[in-house]
């Protein structure tokens, strides 16, 4: 099963983002050869009009094929308005930006339905206090709720925390419902080192409480659902733009790098403990290929953007030996990038490294 869920994922998101550069060419009036899911040899398809539909053999990418793609591609007079390479920059950019623009609008519309639907949320309920903690000392017991926090009504344990985290040695006041009391208590978060998502120290405020682990479905309306997901995707676009940075600059190590194996491990790892959280991570995976895919990478979306820049800038594209080699170039790094990401996927088999 965990197979499967792997081909549900990658396929889905793959569909999504060559479907963003087909419907893009199509409304441009150029005219599309191929539309595949996976490379290499094919497997099965059916040719529709001047589209040939088909799913083949490598399930890691897809792609569109388009007339008029190809460097030094010949053209006969009469398809000339409907080539790839003899449109106008803007709608080069429009198709090539579609795919990764597709990625990130399908994450926006998974996160909408999950908040409309109903998501789980911890409640703001104290299931343990340690000992000789702010929180201990103020009074603070097992089995109280915080229902406020400085005169701010708080229904979560996500809106409690990120509170008392960004307010290290500052005094808060806590709204407490105790059985049928509700009382407020000044607490002072104490200051402490703790490491962030990319590992780094950050500073933090903290008062010694852990959740009870009791949940709630919170269910919002369709306009707060639209708001909320759009958040939380650019919260991930955020989060993966700088995660590329910090990998870049080594504060994450090199052997974080995931592969298909880690994506078939955490699909079936997900699909596993529910339907909400594999859509979860295929929204975040969408999120990722959206991001990634436009790294100014020759062969990449981003290495498109790049080349057709320069076109825009000089008022003709680059030669065809140039773009040759810098696809040359750039399919090599992803070649290396894919080989290392297999590397670490072995290594943690190996080593019995699990997600």
């Amino acid at each position: 099963m965990t197979f499967f869920w792997a081909i549900v994922l990658l396929g889905t998101l793959i569909f999504v983002h060559e479907l963003g550069h087909f419907i893009f060419a199509k409304l441009s009036g150029v005219r599309v050869l191929k539309f595949s899911l996976g490379f290499g040899p094919k497997l099965f398809g059916k040719k529709v009009g001047d589209t040939e539909y088909m799913v083949s053999a490598v399930p890691l990418g897809g792609y569109v094929k388009m007339l008029g793609e190809e460097p030094g591609e010949a053209l006969n007079e009469e398809d000339k308005a409907v080539a790839y390479n003899q449109q106008p920059v803007i709608k080069k950019m429009g198709i090539v930006l579609a795919g990764p623009v597709f990625n990130l609008i399908f994450a926006l519309l998974l996160f909408v339905v999950m908040f409309f639907a109903g998501m789980p949320v911890l409640t703001p309920e104290i299931g343990e206090v340690i000992k000789d903690s702010p929180a201990e000392r103020a009074g603070i017991i097992k089995g109280d709720k915080i229902i406020g926090v400085n005169n701010t009504d708080i229904i979560q344990w996500g809106e409690l925390s990120d509170i008392i985290h960004n307010s290290p040695g500052r005094n808060i006041t806590l709204k407490i419902k105790r059985a049928e009391k509700v009382f407020a208590i000044e607490v002072t978060p104490e200051k402490k080192k703790a490491p962030n998502i990319f590992g780094e120290e950050k500073e933090i405020g903290i008062i010694g409480i852990a959740p009870s682990g009791k949940t709630f479905i919170k269910r919002e309306p369709l306009f707060e659902s639209v708001i909320n997901a759009s958040q939380k995707t650019w919260e991930i676009i955020i989060l993966t733009v700088l995660g590329i940075v910090k990998l870049i600059q080594r504060v994450i190590p090199a052997n974080t790098i995931g592969g298909p194996i880690l994506i078939l491990q955490m699909a079936g790892k997900q699909a596993s403990t529910g339907f909400l959280d594999f859509f979860v991570f295929m929204a975040i995976i969408s999120i990722n290929l959206g991001v990634l895919n436009l790294l100014p990478i020759p062969v990449l979306d981003g290495g498109h953007i790049l080349f057709l820049s320069v076109e825009a800038v000089r008022g003709k594209p680059l030669k065809e030996k140039t773009m040759l080699l810098a696809q040359k170039i750039g399919i090599s790094v992803i070649i290396a990038i894919m080989a290392f990401a297999l590397y670490n996927d072995i290594l943690r088999l190996i080593t019995g490294e699990m997600p």
